[in-house]
């Protein structure tokens, strides 16, 4: 099983999570926070900052959107953010941008477009819808930190001067998935303050990636005052207490989020590891037997004999694990990554290739998606230098 923390970000809704669940009544603030045990944030962790419009941005508004007379103003938006001529937004899943941070770099990941749309729309006056989108739940990893993730997108509606009869097209949805794959998925309505509650859950995450856990703490601290059903925030702030040593506090919340979402695994692998922590290794190993019952082969369960078998030099095994992670998940970049290596080093290099574009691909980041970018060129190098300068590049 998995012997790491598990954090939940970018918009996890888990199945126990609608709004008509009624659910234990949450601690009191004194017992679920400790505000005394970190210190003040060093970034602005406010709710208010997030759909802030910058000047730029209302002058962009003016200059670029509302002289597009010939159109419609939803419109006009719509097509400006998917032209690379003037908003097209990068996808890149390492940060999660507030709008105007978001509008500046012109990249961020779906919570970030979502943000960055809404505020421009409200400029405009337009109408906005946020939604919930149900897609598999994925997973990725950083360091000892699985993290499970969700998908978001945004709704426009026309101004109401254009709302005069129904209109097919009064409604447009901007997405970083394709239209086809958007119209086969199943999307609910969500409120605003639950957005904001993401948002702050992604920041509290990524903070906590970085080992910024003062950061981390308020953002999780705010997304649970923003959004009380968001329920993955409890979990985000039970992690952030077992890596800041409080353990008795982390326990609390883990049980918390437990009790909330009692179909989850995820709560439970983390009580395991923070009952490791306290000592109560009975305790531990309950959870853990509860765990094999509810989920045999979690996430990168085949992932890591995979790494396991690697270090042994069994690359065979590797080989048929990284598959058995691939079949399960083949989105997830590292899991091709390794599927490459293995093959590597087994000397197919055309199963190398295969995997390394498809690690390439898959990438969600910049830096993940130059440093497969390198190893593929190295790898083909490799292979005109086996054929001793012949033939074409592996398929």
């Amino acid at each position: 099983m998995m012997k790491r923390l598990i954090v939940l970000v970018c918009a996890l809704l888990l199945s126990a999570c609608s709004s008509t669940t009624i659910h234990p009544a949450a601690p009191p603030a004194a017992q679920l926070f400790s505000d005394q045990s970190f210190a003040v944030a060093s970034e602005d962790v406010g709710a208010e900052q997030i759909l802030a419009a910058t000047p730029a941005m209302k002058r962009y508004v003016d200059e670029a959107l509302r002289s597009q007379r010939d159109k419609p103003p939803h419109r006009a938006l719509f097509d400006a953010l998917y032209r690379r001529d003037q908003l097209k937004i990068e996808y890149d899943s390492a940060n999660t941008r507030t709008a105007a941070q978001t509008f500046e770099a012109r990249a961020g990941n779906c919570i970030s477009l979502v943000i960055m749309t809404a505020a421009l729309a409200r400029e405009m006056g337009l109408q906005v819808q946020f939604q919930n989108v149900s897609v598999d739940e994925s997973w990725s990893r950083s360091g000892s930190l699985y993290i499970s993730s969700g998908h978001v997108n945004i709704v426009l509606g026309r101004n109401k001067m254009y709302q005069a009869s129904y209109d097919a097209n009064a409604y447009l949805v901007i997405d970083f998935l394709p239209p086809a794959d958007i119209r086969s998925l199943d999307a609910r309505q969500i409120d605003e303050k639950t957005v904001l509650a993401m948002f702050m859950n992604n920041r509290a995450a990524e903070s906590l990636v970085a080992g910024k856990l003062d950061n981390a703490y308020w953002w999780a601290r705010g997304a649970i005052l923003q959004d009380p059903d968001f329920y993955s925030a409890y979990n985000t702030l039970g992690v952030i207490y077992k890596q800041h040593g409080d353990l008795a506090l982390a326990e609390r919340t883990m049980r918390y989020m437990a009790q909330l979402t009692p179909s989850s695994t995820v709560p439970l692998y983390n009580l395991a590891r923070i009952l490791d922590s306290m000592g109560r290794d009975a305790e531990a190993k309950t959870v853990r037997e509860q765990l094999a019952r509810m989920e045999p082969n979690p996430p990168f369960h085949y992932f890591n004999l995979g790494l396991k078998a690697m270090e042994e030099g069994q690359y065979f095994k590797a080989r048929a694990l990284f598959a058995r992670e691939v079949e399960r998940q083949p989105g997830y970049h590292e899991f091709h990554f390794w599927l490459a290596l293995a093959a590597y080093k087994l000397g197919d290099l055309r199963l190398a290739d295969k995997h390394l574009k498809l690690a390439l691909e898959n990438s969600t980041t910049r830096r993940d998606h130059e440093l497969y970018a390198g190893k593929l060129e190295r790898l083909r190098a490799e292979g005109i230098r086996l054929r001793g300068g012949r033939g074409s590049d592996p398929d």
